[in-house]
């Protein structure tokens, strides 16, 4: 058995293919089959059942490719003890992001992060929570950046900071004249929402405290299922109505916008953003100065918060 080999086994469970794994690999896909082949006998158990189609590990092989990732993590981490001795950071740093977050939070730290790690590459993602979790099981990912807690055990958290959710309201709504609002006075009829599926859909039913009353029940003939924050803005801007939105998307807004924006009384509704990694992650030192950049960027009211004033989250 080599950590060769196992690296194939790996391979083919992320992918599901075998010539999509060799192609990974960079080898040829009877050479892979080959390898693996041989594994399987000196093992004396079939790690794949590969009359089906994708292809999938049987109940013994789930075990050992568990065991396999364990195995080529801590051999990887001999590797990491040399880099972290060196003073430059280098390779590649697969981030996925939540597209709540990417477009507002990216910008802030992204130029100072690559300026100040010439070189690393940074390879980012705009993906559902559940799909960053997925990928970072499988090593597909090295971090993400999401709302938490997410309760699962393979992952760990780190978190970052507390963001506000903020009301986005139409001028000719009559919760636009109050200079902040309550949860109570939130009528989700009124209320324009992110699809299913999106987990700030799932923070702002959580504020409401309504259950989970679809957007194609909201008053006249518009049934809009969005996928953008920004769709959301429009909407409220052009038609009526409003929306929740988190605190980032509306720090650069201009000033006739601003005024739509109204905060929540004391003690606001906040969300924990925090980066996320699996349990045996590598990259430590390259991942604690992604952190260390991303405290540095946000605000400083943001970055003031604490846990204890976090009222709801995912």
């Amino acid at each position: 058995m080599t950590l060769v080999q196992l690296e194939y086994l790996v391979a083919v469970d992320t992918h599901r293919h075998f010539a999509t794994a060799a192609d990974h690999c960079f080898i040829t896909q009877p050479t892979l089959s080959m390898q693996l082949q041989k594994l399987e006998e000196e093992l004396g158990v079939q790690v794949f059942d590969r009359s089906r189609v994708p292809v999938r590990p049987t109940e013994i092989g789930k075990d050992i490719i568990a065991q396999a990732r364990i195995v080529l993590a801590e051999s990887k981490k001999i590797q990491e003890i040399v880099q972290n001795q060196k003073q430059e950071l280098s390779g590649e740093l697969r981030i996925g992001v939540i597209p709540t977050l990417a477009p507002y939070l990216i910008p802030l730290f992204i130029m100072g992060f690559l300026e100040k790690n010439p070189n690393v590459k940074v390879v980012v993602q705009e993906l559902m929570t559940s799909e960053i979790v997925e990928k970072l099981n499988h090593e597909l990912l090295d971090v993400g950046l999401l709302v938490t807690p997410l309760e699962n055990k393979s992952i760990k958290e780190l978190p970052l900071f507390y963001e506000a959710f903020v009301s986005y309201i139409n001028p000719s709504h009559p919760l636009a004249q109050q200079q902040h609002i309550s949860a109570s006075q939130l009528d989700l009829s009124e209320l324009w929402v992110l699809n299913e599926g999106h987990c700030f859909r799932s923070q702002v039913l959580n504020i409401c405290n309504r259950g989970g009353r679809a957007a194609s029940e909201q008053g006249g003939h518009l049934d809009y299922k969005s996928g953008s924050l920004e769709t959301l803005k429009r909407i409220v801007e052009t038609q009526h109505g409003l929306t929740l939105l988190p605190e980032l998307s509306v720090l650069e807004l201009p000033e006739e916008k601003l005024k739509m924006v109204h905060q929540f009384e004391e003690p606001q509704p906040l969300r924990e953003v925090s980066l996320v990694v699996h349990r045996s992650f590598l990259k430590k030192k390259l991942i604690e100065a992604l952190k260390q950049e991303i405290i540095a960027s946000i605000p400083e009211n943001i970055r003031s918060r604490k846990k204890e004033q976090v009222i709801t989250v995912g």
